[in-house]
């Protein structure tokens, strides 16, 4: 089993996007069980009193939208042991990728990626929380996990 973990900075908007829209290709890939996928924050912000904030509203809204839901997903933050748990961890971008550098010491084994990198055209996930363009953060999400799924298939690490 392939364990993946995206990871956006509040883990409110791009990255649980990113956790169920590569869950739902996984189901109708017929390769869901050989993946275990959630998604993290590099931040505490959206994490208060121990328990973390829902989806952001929009970003619940688009999923939804395309038939997909992330209910009862809150905001979680990326932990030092997580690095050890998860074979992949992807951020949305550059600034994500230096902090999970940073928390992992380096990434000494090679885990961390951007999503976009899956891609035709690497750099960032756009960041709706401050474009307001849920849309272009969507385009951005599916066309990655759609490049990481093929990836995870062609390379032989689900079958």
């Amino acid at each position: 089993m392939i364990k993946i973990l995206f990871v956006c900075h509040g883990n409110i908007c791009r990255s649980p996007m990113a956790e169920f829209v590569m869950k739902d290709y996984a189901a109708k890939e017929g390769v869901a069980d050989r993946l275990y996928i959630a998604s993290a924050a590099t931040s505490s912000e959206e994490i208060w009193g121990g328990r973390g904030n829902p989806v952001y509203p929009p970003a619940k809204r688009i999923m939804k939208q395309h038939g997909i839901s992330c209910e009862g997903k809150r905001a979680y933050q990326i932990q030092r042991q997580d690095y050890a748990h998860y074979d992949m961890i992807i951020g949305m971008d550059s600034e994500n990728l230096y902090n999970l550098r940073r928390l992992s010491g380096g990434d000494p084994e090679g885990k961390i990626s951007l999503l976009m990198d899956y891609t035709d055209r690497p750099g960032n996930v756009a960041d709706p929380w401050y474009t307001g363009d849920f849309e272009a953060t969507w385009r951005d999400v599916t066309e990655g996990c759609s490049g990481l799924l093929r990836y995870l298939i062609d390379n032989g690490m689900i079958d």
